[in-house]
């Protein structure tokens, strides 16, 4: 009885150091996050998130999704119209926008014409009351780590585009936040630029180590750029996860066809306690025998789509275990180089591969095989399916 006490203290305090070390970790704690604008529109339907210490979280969904609103409403710019927003252990919704302790880098700088890029970057100090000596250190410094120790002198006019947004995240460095917020920050920026751009933005941030919430409509750049990417829609979070998870565990037909380039293709099918009937065929997947009869969407990402061997044209009894093959109507072939888009369809749905560069007679249907870990099932509306083992799994989660 003693031990049993003892143990159970044990227990409870093991219990209370995991949850103070969570707290501890948490930078950016947003509770059921409601903006409501006077039109009525509501941009922002219950958003709850919690960042970490140092992590880059990515808000990435296409216009009007609310990625926008939730930025604006982080820095204060905007006030939000229910929830809370917690940084660093104290609420912040509350506060005004300078007492944040949070930096914010703009799609167009935000840079004062008249003032040099010195004085850009010493204004916010210089608000604060820190002294010229300290100014002058912080920003040789960060005019050091963006390379920008030339430009110091000229006015923004002066600048590249480049140089410019090189200007405005040292504005936001300098300023040594908490919290850093990206709206967009490369959009005006040209295709070469931007890649470039995107490298150094993450090079920073992982040294700098301070957390990040940057925005974008640019699926490229939230996967590159991100430790954790929250994908919008309407409003709403459809997905959380690293950029692995969203791109090989889609939560959704929307997080499937936002992320990944070209979208990923869907085929109507039927599913019967793990028999899959898909354009005429029956392939068996043994990961959702438990599952009823269901009209659902069969989802193959365009890379995952493989020309046959003539094996696997054969559609062997082997392969059929491990190997789904599907037979395409060409309609037209995209090269790319070293790759090809070839666009068709698959049993009347629009279907495109993404293969290497051969010659292919587009008045023959070519045979794709994709691997069964490569297919994605989704049910009537939209949201994925849970496999035998995910599914015991959160009964066992429900019922402890």
């Amino acid at each position: 009885m003693k031990n049993n006490a003892i143990k159970d203290k044990q227990n409870n305090v093991t219990h209370m150091n995991n949850a103070s070390s969570q707290k501890d970790r948490t930078m950016l704690d947003i509770r059921s996050l409601i903006k409501t604008y006077e039109n009525g529109h509501q941009a922002v339907k219950g958003v709850s998130l919690n960042i970490k210490k140092g992590e880059f979280i990515v808000l990435v969904g296409p216009s009007g999704c609310g990625k926008s609103s939730i930025l604006r409403s982080i820095a204060g710019l905007e006030s939000i119209s229910g929830g809370e927003i917690h940084l660093g252990g104290r609420r912040v919704d509350t506060e005004k926008p300078a007492l944040r302790d949070i930096a914010m880098v703009f799609q167009n700088y935000a840079l004062y014409p008249h003032m040099s890029v010195y004085d850009n970057l010493a204004y916010g100090l210089k608000n604060r009351n820190v002294n010229k000596q300290d100014i002058k250190a912080k920003i040789e410094s960060v005019a050091k780590t963006l390379k920008i120790e030339d430009y110091l002198d000229r006015k923004p006019s002066k600048l590249s585009g480049g140089q410019r947004q090189r200007v405005a995240m040292g504005r936001a460095i300098v300023r040594d936040p908490q919290l850093f917020l990206f709206d967009e920050p490369l959009s005006n920026l040209d295709a070469s630029l931007r890649a470039h751009m995107r490298l150094e933005i993450r090079k920073l941030q992982r040294k700098l180590g301070v957390t990040s919430v940057y925005v974008t409509h640019d699926q490229v750049e939230a996967m590159t750029l991100a430790d954790r990417i929250v994908v919008l829609n309407q409003g709403e979070i459809e997905q959380v996860g690293t950029p692995a998870e969203v791109y090989h565990q889609p939560a959704s037909t929307f997080v499937a066809s936002f992320i990944g380039s070209p979208a990923m293709n869907f085929i109507p099918a039927k599913l019967d306690k793990g028999n899959l009937e898909v354009a005429g065929q029956l392939f068996h997947l043994p990961h959702y025998s438990h599952l009823d009869t269901c009209n659902v969407s069969l989802g193959i990402r365009p890379e995952h789509a493989e020309i046959a061997t003539a094996d696997a044209a054969t559609q062997t009894v082997v392969k059929l275990e491990t190997t789904l093959t599907v037979s395409l109507d060409i309609s037209v072939v995209e090269p790319l180089g070293p790759n090809q888009l070839v666009h068709g369809n698959v049993d009347g749905s629009a279907f495109i591969a993404v293969t290497p560069e051969v010659e292919l007679n587009q008045a023959q249907p070519l045979t794709l095989s994709i691997a069964q870990s490569n297919l994605h099932i989704f049910d009537q509306h939209g949201k994925r399916l849970t496999t035998r083992h995910q599914h015991a799994k959160a009964h066992n989660q429900a019922t402890a």
